[in-house]
This record gives structure tokens, sequence and C-alpha cells, in this order.
């Protein structure tokens, strides 16, 4: 059988979605489905016309029997008439609404909405990461149940997994510098519990300068600056490292579509403070406490519990650990989304 996978840009970039994407073009190749990279461009999710009259052009090259697998960017904002022309059976990889993103504006949000509605009544099937995911896009896009397949993310266990926290004990936060993140809830988090011993660590590329400028003028301003690193993008063997070295993972996200890096902490198993909000609950599962986003001092409350209760952190390390063990490989979910595969083929 044979796929073609359309990405806008660079798939290789290091955020859950494309790392999602990256992987499972990958294991579909391994698992014997043929599947060919369309590489389209970067502009999506804010194609120009121009680019979308190419993008058109080349999904009408793939034969009627071939399946084309779209990021969740282009099948988000693809012209719906044009779609409805191609005749290859088009599968969105949806990782959550484009229109859910924090920090829009509301005529944004709504044109997104707009848009990613129209576009998805043009696919063939949804595949999503959590059934949270799934529930939003037939509540509030119209999506029929039935179109869509629940594929969870896949995880490449590293060869030691092993728990080797650092003293004073490291809170790691891993997650692009944009304003979804939450990382000004961790950081006002962090100042309550400036009595207690600890080092944070905040991983992630930064999404726009602004948001990074605010964060460190707002590290600055509650005098964390010397025990809060910003270090950027990792690649995998350093990021390791540090889950490797952490006590707890810390996100204080206002909003995800599944969040990747909760499992990759709970490989290690690491106890996690979180919020609850999107498919956090059923990732996070009895992995770790959740409070409501946005609230530095609710957070906060829930750090000091973790780094001062030694049997409250032994009991979500271990649920943790647990559940760290049963996540599934990417081999496992590109076997779900092949069988989506052969049933449009």
């Amino acid at each position: 059988m044979k796929a073609v996978f359309a990405i806008p840009g660079d798939m290789h970039r290091k955020t859950g979605g494309f790392i999602y994407e990256a992987e499972v073009l990958a294991a579909l190749n391994r698992i014997g489905v043929q599947t060919t990279h369309l590489e389209l461009s970067d502009s999506f999710p804010d194609p120009s016309p121009h680019d979308m009259e190419m993008t058109l052009a080349a999904l009408a090259q793939v034969p009627a029997d071939v399946p084309v697998i779209l990021d969740g960017f282009i099948a988000g904002t693809i012209d719906p008439q044009g779609a409805a022309q191609l005749a290859a059976p088009l599968v969105a990889i949806t990782h959550h609404p484009l229109g859910y993103e924090t920090g829009l504006s509301a005529e944004r949000a709504s044109l997104l909405i707009q848009k990613e509605r129209a576009a998805l009544a043009q696919m063939a099937h949804i595949v999503v990461p959590s059934p949270h995911t799934a529930a939003i896009l037939c509540s509030d896009f119209g999506v029929d149940r039935h179109q869509i397949t629940v594929a969870p993310p896949g995880f490449t266990r590293p060869g030691d997994c092993k728990n080797k926290p650092q003293s004073p004990p490291l809170i790691l936060s891993v997650g692009l510098l944009a304003p979804r993140k939450g990382h000004d809830t961790l950081l006002a988090a962090l100042a309550t519990i400036i009595d207690l011993p600890w080092s944070a660590d905040i991983v992630g590329k930064t999404h726009d300068l602004g948001t990074k400028e605010a964060l460190d003028q707002l590290c600055a301003d509650l005098g964390l600056g010397s025990r809060v690193t910003f270090s950027g993008e990792l690649d995998r063997l350093a990021l390791h490292d540090r889950y490797s070295a952490a006590t707890l993972f810390a996100l204080a996200t206002r909003y995800e579509g599944y969040g990747m890096v909760f499992g990759e902490a709970m490989m290690f198993g690491l106890p996690i403070v979180s919020c609850d909000t999107g498919a956090v609950p059923q990732t996070v599962g009895n992995a770790g406490i959740l409070v409501r986003p946005g609230d530095g001092n609710a957070f906060g409350a829930a750090l000091r519990q973790m780094l001062s209760d030694v049997d409250t952190r032994t009991t979500y390390a271990s649920a943790s650990a647990v559940q760290g063990s049963e996540l599934p490989t990417w081999e496992d979910t590109a076997q779900i989304i092949a069988n989506v595969l052969r049933t449009l083929a």
C-alpha cells in the first residue's frame, strides 16, 4: 500500500505536532506502508493565494487510490472547494483546533475556526492524538465521530530511563516559548516557593521574540534569575539528560490536544504538576497534580506539596513510572493510521 504525507516546511522541527508527523511517516514506512513525503510551503496556516494554488496542484497529481495525509496546518486551512476536486482521499492529522491557540484575537480565532470547520468537512477521515480532541471536533466542528480515529503519539524509550535526580531538586519544564505553554504562570508559581531549595530549567525554542523578552523580564522582576534557566531547544540526548536529572516535571499549559512531553516525563517516572485543561487529565492520569490554568498560587502550592512531601512525590512518581512503561511505540501509532489508510485505498 502507498500513501503521501503532506507537511509544510521543515518536518523536523522539534515541536509536538511536527515530531508526531515525522515519527509517523518513518514508522509507516517501517511497517510496510510506502509513504512519500510531500513538502509544501511553510506559509501554512496562512498560505498566500499562490501557495494555495501550488498546494492544490501538487495534491492533484496524487492518484485516486493513494491516500494523502495532511498536516494539521494544511488540513485546517486548505481551500475547501479546491479540496473537493481532488481525486485522492484526504486524511487530516488534527493535533488541536488552530483557532484554540492562546493569544489570538477574537477575530483571528473566529476566522481560523470557520476555515477549519469548512476544510475538515472535505476530509475522508481525521486522525487525532486524544479522545479529547475527537470530542472537540464533534461538538464544535460538526464532525461525525465515525470519521475520527484516535492515534495517540508513540514514544521511543531511551536505553537508560533511570531517574538520577540532582541536588538541589530540579524542576523541569519543556515547551515552546509561546503564550499557550503558560511559562509566565510557572514563573509566578516559582516565586511563591522561593524559600525552598530548587532550581528550574525551562527547555523550549523561542516561538516569538516578544514572548521570550516578556518571560526574561518577568523572571528578573520576580528575582528568579539565579535559579531559573532558559535552555532553549535541546537535542534528544541532552533533553533525556535533563529528564533524568529532574525531581519533577512542571508545565503550566493553558491548553493541550495531547502533550507529548508528559509521556516523556512519565518514561522517566517523574511526578507531574500541570493544569486541568484540554487533554491533560487524560494524558497525565494518576501521575500528577492538576490545577486551574493561569493560577500561579495554586500551581505554586502543588509544587510546594511535591517538593516538601516525600510520600506525595513518591506516590505520583510510582504512578508515572507505571504509565510510562505502558506508552505505545511509534509502530503502534503507525499501525492505527495504516488501518485507516487501508479502508480508504
